[in-house]
């Protein structure tokens, strides 16, 4: 081989690597908040939305109730520590567990009890109750949900970890689980409203 097509061999050799080598930028340490909003990695699950056909209300969910045709009996409610709703000419309802689909067809049919014939009713969650992170955080306490919130963001949102903090396992308990069991998850995967995250300590 001529020294020229050895000296070319090496260009093209070098622009490969050149190409195949990650770019190196500075930056800034990621503020709590960046850390707590930051998506998930693309290898983690997918980032999940409340479905709100299958959600189920419970205490601490703001809904918008809209009566069509009936602007007196619309308004905006909040499901209160028992899980009740107090509504304009019906009272109160317990909503606890309940989805939005039965919760609209309970308002039916108690508006048709000698208030209105026909009517039509939409329901709309405003804010989502918040969820808990306990244990080995440095904040613990409540936090408003975000979708798609994963349990990592969660734990960045309160503070990081202590030094105590056992960085390789958290443990929650589903607001959806009726036994309230307390299961392992993975740092990406998502928290859904009412959900209680604990860091668990570490054995030294």
């Amino acid at each position: 081989m001529g020294m020229k097509a050895v000296i070319g061999s090496l260009a093209l050799f070098a622009s490969l690597l050149g190409a195949a080598a990650p770019a190196v930028a500075q930056s800034t340490p990621a503020t709590k908040t960046e850390l707590a909003s930051a998506p998930s990695s693309p290898a983690g699950p997918a980032v999940a939305a409340v479905d709100p056909g299958a959600y189920r209300l419970g205490s601490g969910d703001k809904v918008r109730i809209t009566v069509f045709n009936e602007e007196t009996l619309s308004g905006e409610y909040e499901v209160d520590g028992s899980g009740t709703l107090n509504l304009q000419l019906i009272g109160a309802i317990n909503v606890q567990g309940r989805s939005i689909p039965e919760v609209t067809a309970i308002i039916v049919g108690k508006l048709k009890e000698g208030y209105l014939q026909n009517p039509s009713v939409a329901i709309e969650v405003l804010n989502y109750r918040p969820f808990y992170v306990l244990g080995e955080v440095k904040e613990p306490g409540k936090y408003p949900y975000v979708s798609g919130m994963t349990v990592l963001n969660a734990i960045a949102l309160a503070g990081g970890y202590t030094y105590r903090g056992k960085k390789d396992r958290a443990m929650v308990i589903r607001a959806s689980d009726p036994e309230k069991k307390e299961q392992r998850v993975a740092p990406n995967d998502v928290i859904m409203p009412g959900d209680i995250i604990r860091v668990p300590e570490r054995i030294f």
